[in-house]
């Protein structure tokens, strides 16, 4: 059973999500919050699977509360943004304090349900609407196609590669058709790259790779 910690500061939202979720054999939603602040707090008590986190609320925004969150409990409490507005700097700022994902709350219920799984095992999800925004985003902070000097020192020639076909979305199994190597290879080098770069799932990992330079960003 995965738990669930529900923060947005509308009432209705929240109890229309409850039900929602609650109605998932295998989701169960353990608590409420209204603000970031009572989010730190119940994220340390109740200690859920899940943050599903609203950005934009009174007090301590969802943001800062991600950042709380992760810096307390790493992996241990996985937060999923769950946002009205589609706006590039609210996501980019958020995947930057660590959420694993963001969904725009119009997704349909199976879309926000499988993200959540996805974060609690440890994967990363991005709403296929703004996808292609973050990646822009990252490519307009971009300065050069070349791997920074921070990231050829810090990872092998083949831990670049492995990181530049991460970055396309490619798959475990893909990446060692390419690269001609066997998928527990790939699964270690993955592994290396995640402690390397401090980056908790696949998703983190292309992100460092686009800020250094790895990977190829959609115009």
């Amino acid at each position: 059973m995965t738990t669930v910690l529900i923060v947005d500061d509308q009432p209705i939202v929240r109890a229309g999500l409850t039900v929602v979720l609650d109605a998932e054999p295998d989701l169960s939603v353990i608590g409420q919050a209204a603000d970031g602040r009572e989010a730190v707090h119940l994220a340390s008590s109740l200690r859920p699977d899940v943050v599903c986190m609203d950005v934009r609320m009174p007090g301590m925004d969802g943001i800062t509360a991600t950042r709380h969150i992760v810096a307390e409990h790493g992996s241990a409490v996985r937060v999923l943004i769950l946002t009205t507005f589609d706006i590039d700097e609210d996501i980019f700022a958020a995947l930057e304090a660590g959420a694993a994902g963001c969904m725009l709350k119009g997704a349909r219920e199976t879309a926000i349900a499988a993200a959540i799984h996805s974060v609690a095992a440890g994967g990363g999800t991005l709403d296929q609407r703004i996808t292609q925004k973050v990646l822009a985003e990252f490519g307009r902070r971009r300065a050069s196609p070349v791997p920074t000097p921070a990231a050829l020192e810090l990872l092998t020639r083949r831990e670049l590669d492995v990181l530049d076909l991460i970055t396309r979305g490619l798959s475990n199994a893909e990446i060692a058709t390419s690269l001609f190597i066997e998928v527990t290879t790939v699964k270690y080098h993955v592994q290396s790259i995640f402690s390397k770069t401090g980056s908790r799932d696949r998703l983190h990992a292309a992100l460092w790779g686009f800020r250094h330079h790895i990977g190829r960003v959609p115009e």
